[in-house]
């Protein structure tokens, strides 16, 4: 048993380093971005134009079922916050697999049923954590972007552009993740759609504090009037005096969420390697009533060591 568990855990390693280095640097994402950008401007003239969105991943039965899902808006929304062209059915499928596999190794370790039951599901969610990791990623790259998106919109004033060329004038010198949703903008205003409404559209795909701000000046601009130069560089000051505030937090809370990782890993970790080396020992564990008791003792005040270190360090800026 150990040895299938050792060549299970080397094959895992193995598919991750492989896969961390093959995939593709920033810059060859963004050298194929270009040249799918410029394809499509040279094939535009050849196909009809279609002012209809369409759908980039074609809808299968795994959508159609995954669609029944009380949960369906939410993980679709999470999907498209992240940043990924997946479907719903593709992560439901995922999850399906990851909480059967997981349930598969736990059982071989003759555990009782609802320890297995919390590992499936865990396991399960766990497609659903990673989009929630990626989206907060993509959300602080973009606030970090901000200031600089927000700068460039107010020299673009000042040279005498208008709102509607500032807007594609950053959609295109900015990198992504900024200057894909501020393309989407533009393609939206492009087709007709109000300002108002494309703004809330660009809040709705990325609900970050600091481009609230920012849609929040256009608007208050365009109907009320005044020098909107003057009002961007107020809001990139105020943007940026939020990213320092935010940084002096992050280093100030560092040791907090350090014990928090270690609390929470250690346990887990050590019993990983206790079960390597002698498989025997962590039987009475799961076997004992004493020491099933012990476990959901033990789970349950983890848990509420985390919701209170979390707590404590989460700060609003």
């Amino acid at each position: 048993m150990a040895l299938i568990l050792v060549f299970l855990l080397l094959l895992v390693i193995l598919f991750g380093a492989l896969l961390y280095f093959l995939k593709p640097t920033s810059m060859e994402k963004a050298v194929e971005e270009q040249l799918a950008g410029i394809k499509g401007e040279q094939s535009a003239g050849r196909q009809p134009t279609n002012i209809l969105r369409e759908k980039t991943v074609q809808s299968g039965i795994l959508d159609d079922i995954a669609g029944w899902l009380p949960w369906s808006g939410a993980a679709n929304r999470l999907i498209r916050q992240s940043g990924r062209q997946w479907t719903s059915g593709m992560v439901m499928l995922a999850s399906l697999i990851a909480a059967v596999v997981v349930a598969w190794i736990v059982s071989l370790f003759d555990t009782p049923l609802a320890l297995a039951a919390a590992a499936a599901v865990a396991a399960g969610v766990s497609p659903y954590v990673y989009l929630y990791i990626l989206r907060e990623m993509r959300f602080r790259h973009f606030a970090n972007l901000l200031p600089e998106a927000v700068d460039l919109m107010s020299r673009g004033l000042r040279a005498g552009h208008s709102i509607s060329a500032v807007l594609e004038m950053v959609g295109n010198e900015i990198a992504d993740p900024i200057g894909s949703e501020f393309r989407a903008l533009q393609g939206e205003q492009s087709l007709g759609l109000p300002m108002r409404d494309s703004l809330r559209s660009l809040v709705e795909r990325v609900p970050i504090d600091d481009l609230r701000f920012l849609a929040t000046a256009i608007l208050l601009q365009k109907e009320s009037g005044g020098n909107l130069a003057q009002i961007l560089d107020k809001t990139s000051a105020v943007i940026r005096e939020r990213a320092r505030l935010r940084g002096q937090l992050a280093i100030y809370t560092a040791q907090g969420r350090v014990t928090g990782y270690v609390l929470c890993a250690a346990p887990f970790l050590m019993f990983g390697i206790i079960s390597l080396v002698n498989h025997q020992y962590e039987k009475p564990l799961f076997h004992d009533p004493l020491g099933i008791k012990m476990l959901y003792f033990g789970l349950g005040a983890m848990i509420i060591g985390i919701l209170a270190i979390r707590k404590i360090i989460d700060v609003e800026v």
